[in-house]
């Protein structure tokens, strides 16, 4: 009888230590399928802090992913990142995923990239997405130390709708709009520059100005006609002055999306304040994709993240 018993132990032993081997196979599988998909786009060597939490809650679009170049000395500068899709859509590796040569020689040159992700309009309406984004910027600034990055030295890039948000937190920064912040966030952050990809710079002045569903609606809870003062509040052109930082500028010369002439007037904007500024117009090019990783619009944008902020 102690025989059998030991027996049928030892075999109770041995399927216990099978499963719990199958669930450490199982979690090491399920872990690697969530690793970050467009980590092979880096240099090798670059670091990745993925899913960094910004705001101290557990809100999937309050996370952050911090890429640092492999081989720096001393504190870097860093380029932080605002994803596109109309407000509404897409996420942090979005944009990186068409723009792969770029943001392999922004770590490649010495910078440090950050790219965050911010609530949907579907999920809170404007101003939420500006107290995302300088939250996250502030969480960026207050672990510099942390991280390595130099805190004097922050660019902010921007495509479609993150071109908008990267130009109003660019541009109102140094205007303190309170709503812009959540409570207790730290302002004490300042850009050395700005890199707008075909954001919409005035919202009144959108085709669907009128419908209560298009995405310019949807971001502020009113269209823009019937509530000309929240379009307003919300489009960057409200908040250009003399104080504000360098601005380059990109569109496509055949973007159906957002007009070209929504870069042509902020452009013309910054330009009546005497903020230095590049507006770059790419031949046949549309709202996104690839044609913005050429070389000729790749050599503009690190040209410009190194006369800033080296």
């Amino acid at each position: 009888m102690y025989t059998r018993n030991v027996k049928s132990q030892s075999r109770t032993n041995m399927k216990k230590i099978a499963i719990q081997f199958l669930i450490l196979l199982f979690a090491g599988t399920t872990c690697f399928s969530q690793t970050n998909p467009i980590i092979e786009a880096f240099p090798k060597g670059t670091i990745l802090h993925g899913n960094v939490p910004y705001n101290n809650d557990n809100l999937p679009k309050h996370l952050l992913d911090i890429y640092l170049p492999g081989n720096s000395k001393g504190k870097v500068p860093l380029v932080i990142l605002i994803h596109g899709g109309g407000w509404l859509s897409n996420d942090k590796y979005a944009d990186m995923g068409y723009m792969k040569k770029t943001v392999a020689e922004i770590i490649s040159s010495g910078f440090a990239l950050a790219s965050i992700d911010y609530r949907f309009s579907t999920q809170a309406v404007f101003p939420a997405q500006m107290q995302d984004c300088n939250r996250a910027i502030s969480f960026l600034y207050d672990n510099a130390e942390k991280y390595g990055f130099d805190k004097t030295r922050f660019a902010v890039m921007g495509f479609s709708a993150g071109g908008h948000l990267a130009s109003m937190v660019g541009l109102s920064k140094n205007e303190n709009v309170l709503s812009f912040f959540m409570p207790g966030t730290s302002k004490s952050f300042s850009f050395r520059a700005v890199v707008d990809f075909y954001g919409p710079a005035e919202l009144i002045l959108f085709p669907g100005n009128y419908d209560p569903k298009s995405p310019e609606a949807l971001l502020i809870g009113a269209a823009p006609l019937d509530r000309p003062d929240l379009a307003k509040a919300a489009s960057p052109v409200t908040y250009v002055d003399k104080n504000d930082p360098p601005f380059l500028i990109i569109h496509g010369e055949k973007d159906e999306i957002v007009s070209p002439k929504q870069s042509q007037l902020l452009s013309s904007w910054l330009k009546l304040s005497g903020v230095p500024k590049e507006l770059v117009i790419v031949k046949d090019a549309p709202h996104f994709g690839e044609m913005f990783d050429s070389d000729l619009v790749r050599k503009k944008v690190l040209d410009f993240l190194r006369l800033h902020l080296k």
